[in-house]
């Protein structure tokens, strides 16, 4: 079916170093690509990389990896009065957040209740554990919705507002949290994160690839550093946070734990290649669920694009190459996936109309890739598709009448049917699923703290983000990731803030 595996890296646009008026910092002048952005917005063009001339012995805190869970845990952290740094083996920072799409889901936000949104933290639970097979560590999940909203809250603060919303498969009110203007969220919460870092003005190493974590005895007390490949250092610390992000990126891994996925795409960046669970388990860190690795049902293929569930949440629908409905849309992903793969092509289109186009900003960037057909009608659509004219319009036309009627009788699909597809131009783009998301990875409890073999915590080792197993279960409803770094990023950033005053 997919024979190749690609993963991509950030696209860097233009990046322009340039030394500080004092000497001390390395400026990155960046624009990257993501599913859903032209460009980042203007902060993230303005950041401060660290130059390695103020590489100290040692801080208060190690956090490894700047994507969205080590840059909150590093803000978390510094406004705890603690001195955290921040070391990205790539060049730049973001890593797999940047390429996030949907959003960030939460319950009972201040954002939910203005718009007249009912929801509630137990119906969240409840259909997160219903989309992950109820195999989730609930303790975890406890934690992870209860959470929710101060950090949708903790967000705005900052001045990183997630104010529309909109589904995504497997929930039942609209509860995924994103950018006022409907854009992709990976670019926006990068920028917003990275500029906060800035102003607490919280050194982040680029080109600074973390290859052990240290111990003395059973306490954590810092890391080994290789910088730019070749000038390697060893930093002291009282704590250590982890979020290097999964093992999406490495097809051996892959392979190892799920043979079956041999072979498909990856919309992971280049970076994500399980590195942190590596050297966890080298330290005695126990692992769960590593065999839970998430496939999305809607990647452009030739170029591993992740075409973000907005796109169906604001109303799509997915139509075989015979022009017809074929499943619930907006059922979990892993069940819309199969029903994908149980097709004879083994791929699918996503159909839309101007208004879907108009409310998922994302689409204008899928367009300038190339990865969208249009058509003034249905069709000059089904023309360009090669999809039965016909057999299209009477889907289209019978999906109207469900919406109409607020009932698909059809599939039983219950959500992302505010709207119609009535609004010329028609849209569609072709998709199959990809590897994703790898919901399994090193345990820890609520606190963060990594586990052992035997469920004790390892003093002073934190973790955070896709790295960390258990959350999820077997399935990884889509706005969660999001949620999942921000909440337990926070809480990595607090608890090992604790640990370090202890020491002081």
């Amino acid at each position: 079916m997919r024979k190749h595996m690609m993963t991509s890296l950030i696209s860097i646009l233009a990046m322009l170093l340039i030394i500080t008026g004092c000497g001390a910092s390395e400026q990155t002048d960046i624009k990257t690509e993501d599913e859903g952005t032209n460009d980042t917005t203007s902060g993230a063009s303005e950041q401060t990389y660290t130059n390695q001339s103020e590489l100290k012995d040692s801080y208060d805190i190690v956090i490894v990896g700047a994507g969205g869970a080590g840059m909150a845990a590093a803000i978390q952290a510094s406004d705890a009065g603690m001195n955290p740094v921040i070391f990205e083996k790539m060049p730049v920072a973001g890593g797999n957040t940047i390429k996030s799409s949907a959003g960030m889901n939460a319950s009972e936000t201040k954002f939910q209740k203005e718009q007249d949104i009912v929801d509630s933290n137990d119906k969240f639970f409840e259909e997160t554990l219903n989309g992950g097979n109820r195999t989730n560590d609930q303790d975890l999940l406890h934690f992870f919705v209860d959470h929710s909203a101060p950090a949708i809250e903790w967000l705005d603060s900052m001045g990183i507002k997630l104010n529309n919303l909109t589904v995504t498969g497997g929930m039942s009110v609209e509860r995924t949290h994103r950018p006022e203007d409907g854009s992709a969220i990976g670019g926006y919460l990068v920028d917003g994160l990275l500029r906060n870092v800035y102003e607490r003005e919280i050194p982040i190493f680029v080109n600074a690839e973390v290859t052990a974590v240290n111990k003395i005895a059973d306490e954590v007390n810092g890391v080994t550093v290789l910088f730019n490949g070749q000038d390697e250092k060893e930093i002291d610390s009282k704590a250590v946070i982890v979020t290097t992000g999964g093992f999406g990126a490495n097809e051996e891994l892959i392979e190892q734990y799920r043979e079956d996925l041999k072979g498909y795409v990856s919309t992971n960046q280049e970076g994500t290649t399980g590195d942190g669970i590596k050297m966890i388990q080298k330290i005695g860190g126990a692992t769960v669920d590593l065999e839970h690795i998430q496939i999305h049902p809607t990647v452009q293929q030739e170029n591993s694009y992740l075409i973000t569930e907005a796109v169906r949440g604001e109303g799509a629908i997915l139509v075989t190459q015979d022009g017809q409905r074929f499943f619930n849309e907006l059922e979990t992903r892993d069940k819309v996936s199969n029903a994908i793969i149980d097709l004879p092509e083994q791929y699918a289109y996503l159909i839309f109309d101007a208004g879907v186009k108009e409310r998922v900003k994302a689409i204008n960037f899928y367009e300038e890739k190339g990865f969208v057909e249009s058509g003034e009608t249905i069709e000059t659509l089904a023309e360009k598709t090669d999809l039965p004219m016909d057999t299209l319009e009477k889907t289209i036309n019978s999906w109207n009448e469900s919406v109409k009627n607020s009932e698909d009788t059809a599939f039983n699909r219950t959500t992302g049917m505010d709207h119609d597809l009535s609004s010329a131009p028609y849209y569609a783009i072709k998709i199959a699923p990809g590897v994703h998301h790898t919901m399994g990875g090193v345990k820890v409890n609520t606190n963060t703290q990594v586990l052992n073999k035997e469920d004790h915590a390892i003093p002073g080792l934190y973790a955070a983000g896709e790295l960390t197993g258990g959350l999820h279960g077997e399935n990884r409803i889509g706005g969660n990731a999001v949620a999942d770094i921000i909440i337990f990023g926070r809480q990595a950033g607090e608890q090992a803030a604790q640990y370090a005053e202890t020491l002081k």
